[in-house]
């Protein structure tokens, strides 16, 4: 008897995060995507669903339902992707012999800014309080870092010590895919570090070798590994209240990284190269952001800049 969508999706997760080496975070998203659809179909055909007897029809009406339901264009759209991912998937290992993915398409969904941090807001969290201690230090320097290099937050938790190479003042991050690439790093952040690490050092000879992590360049009290939940958390706080907004996170960081660089004339393509994206267009994003910048500062600053301009009418 051939397997059901439920029992392919099990082993398309283990596909995506040991030979795609996707994070935990991503694969438990795309089984998620993937077995509500099952459920579904589920509940529509009477029976567990198998996967040729899934076509472009049904689901289409599973993206009608989501809309019906009232889930947001991009909620649909993150849907589908996964849902393309996982029929790519069986296509490759022969389980069906036709895409039902392949004919449709994704909702439009309106282009959202990334919010970023001002100059002073940065400056101004970083400058909050002088550190103290193992956690003021590693705040700090974890701080310092996530606007130094723009790094993301995994690739942030996942370095280790020998990835820092202060003389040549660089750091080599572990992108999506396990893709290796080197970024610079700024004379603060590696001083912020180089004032961590005996306070890193002290936490080990406390807590001993058992259940520690000693490659880990970012540790918890315990020694292990910190988690991105807890940067989740300092980010959130401390930032917060340099800012005085409520939602600010470590990818905060990243489009504040690759604003300013590009407020400061920096080339797209080496924002893109430092960032760690595929494609051009990912990063093109931010150029909205600086041109906006840009405009405000124009309209305030020149004495004939004037008001909106208004096409006649015909």
């Amino acid at each position: 008897m051939s397997a059901t969508i439920r029992e392919h999706t099990d082993r398309f997760t283990r596909h995506l995060a040991q030979v795609r080496d996707l994070s935990p975070h991503t694969v438990t998203g795309y089984g998620k995507d993937v077995r509500q659809f099952a459920a579904w179909a589920h509940s529509r055909l009477g029976e567990e669903p198998m996967p040729g007897q899934v076509d472009h029809n049904l689901l289409r009406a599973f993206l009608g339902m989501l809309r019906q339901r009232g889930y947001a264009p991009g909620t649909v759209a993150r849907k589908l992707a996964s849902l393309r991912s996982f029929f790519g998937y069986l296509l490759k290992e022969g389980v069906v012999e036709e895409d039902p993915t392949r004919i449709l398409r994704s909702p439009k969904t309106p282009k959202r800014l990334p919010s970023y941090l001002s100059r002073e807001e940065v400056f101004s969290a970083l400058d909050l309080r002088e550190p103290e201690g193992f956690r003021g230090l590693r705040d700090r320097a974890i701080l310092e870092f996530l606007y130094s290099t723009g790094i993301r937050l995994s690739e942030l938790t996942g370095l280790e010590t020998g990835d820092v190479d202060s003389g040549e003042g660089t750091v080599r991050v572990r992108g999506k895919g396990r893709k290796e690439r080197i970024v610079p790093v700024g004379g603060p952040a590696l001083d912020a570090l180089e004032r961590y690490l005996p306070a890193r050092a002290e936490v080990l000879r406390e807590v001993g070798e058992e259940g520690t992590d000693p490659v880990a360049l970012w540790l918890n009290r315990r020694g292990g590994r910190l988690t991105g939940r807890t940067v989740q958390r300092m980010v959130r706080r401390v930032l917060g209240e340099a800012s005085g907004r409520a939602r600010v996170s470590p990818h905060t960081l990243r489009h504040t990284f690759a604003t300013h660089m590009l407020e400061q004339g920096a080339d797209l393509r080496a924002v893109q190269e430092l960032l760690g994206h595929e494609s051009l267009s990912t990063t093109q994003i931010y150029t909205h952001l600086t041109t906006e910048r840009l405009k405000e500062v124009y309209r305030q600053a020149h004495p004939r800049a004037g008001e909106e301009y208004r096409p006649p009418e015909d």
